[in-house]
């Protein structure tokens, strides 16, 4: 039974929902030059964005979502701007169980965790163990994150685990988290058109969702169109 969202306008199907949304929430510097402010303002304020869509996803019955939040390419900006964000990452993590309380979402950190800050490693740690047993919406943050990366890191375990004929499957297991399923729908923020080096394996046969709005302004109306949207698509995986 189609239902009709709290969102006027916006009717999606609550036994069609995607299991397993990505997001690229992309334009934060971009909603801070608009305003004449500096980038970190751009970043605080996408980062209240993720905690509003991560509810509210919890709310609407998504299993999981995942939000690219540090790529392997980020460290490139300047040290300014790199220090910011760490300290944003770090914050978001203290308060994320207070926050987030209630809704007994489990939380999981991706990537390649060792160039992180050790304030940060020992916060992932704490956050982790203490959300493992959820069974709410599991969030999964892309911290230090490359796709390319992450598949040579594969292959390098599969090398040295003398793997030398894998199956799609077999080469799955290698990947950094092969419990999370792949990304049913996948959305980029800020009207750009790329995958950026985000979960390329994964996404395969992922439905890709653009719009022009930026981060700070992809409200919870926002994710409701981007679900409606996809329920109108016919998926047939390479096949009839």
């Amino acid at each position: 039974m189609k239902l009709r969202s709290k969102r006027p306008g916006i009717i999606y199907d609550p036994e069609k929902l995607p299991v397993h949304i990505a997001i690229i929430p992309d334009g934060n510097r971009r909603w801070a030059r608009q305003r004449g402010l500096g980038s970190i303002f751009g970043h605080r304020e996408g980062a209240k964005r993720i905690k509003e869509i991560i509810l509210h996803a919890s709310k609407v019955g998504i299993k999981h979502i995942s939000f690219y939040a540090f790529s392997t390419e980020n460290w490139k900006r300047t040290d300014k701007e790199v220090k910011g964000l760490m300290e944003l990452i770090l914050e978001f993590l203290k308060k994320a169980d207070r926050e987030l309380n209630g809704s007994r979402i489990r939380i999981s950190i991706v990537g390649d965790k060792n160039a992180l800050p050790e304030e940060i490693r020992d916060e992932i740690v704490r956050i982790e163990s203490k959300t493992r047993a959820y069974e709410g919406t599991n969030l999964n943050l892309f911290l230090n994150y490359g796709s390319r990366q992450e598949m040579l890191d594969a292959m390098v375990k599969a090398f040295k685990d003398g793997a030398l004929e894998l199956t799609e499957e077999g080469f799955r297991k290698y990947l950094y988290r092969p419990d999370i399923p792949d990304p049913d729908l996948v959305i980029r923020t800020s009207g750009e058109y790329r995958l950026s080096n985000f979960m390329l394996w994964q996404n395969a046969y992922a439905e890709l969702y653009f719009t022009d709005v930026l981060w700070p302004g992809f409200t919870t109306r926002e994710f409701d169109k981007a679900i409606a949207d996809f329920q109108k698509r016919t998926r047939r995986f390479g096949g009839i």
